[in-house]
């Protein structure tokens, strides 16, 4: 199984979501292709209610500890209920561009 679909399948599993976007966005980055080290997440579940933004993100890190301390160097997260889904439109913030990395450094 990918990490991208590992990803996904621990998600569903955990906050069973209204909808859900698991977008490997390594390619954009200084990494070898193929790599599955950079995603953004979009997750809209009931689980988010009673929580602030910082309270899913450590959900959400909690879940994914195994994936971040071995093959995911980035995980960007935009973690929503559906109320604010709605209000957004459905809408989800682009990706900044890469810098490069250590390509950037030297």
């Amino acid at each position: 199984m990918s990490v991208q679909e590992t990803i996904e399948t621990k998600i569903r599993a955990a906050l069973s979501p209204a909808h859900l976007e698991v977008t490997n966005e390594s390619h954009m980055h200084n990494v070898p292709p193929g790599s599955e080290s950079h995603f953004k997440v979009v997750v809209v579940s009931p689980d988010f209610e009673a929580k602030n933004r910082v309270q899913r993100h450590q959900a959400m890190n909690a879940l994914l500890a195994d994936e971040l301390a071995g093959p995911v160097h980035a995980l960007s997260m935009q973690t929503h209920t559906q109320p604010e889904w709605e209000a957004r439109g459905g809408k989800i913030f682009e990706s900044p561009a890469c810098h490069g990395g250590s390509q950037a450094d030297q």
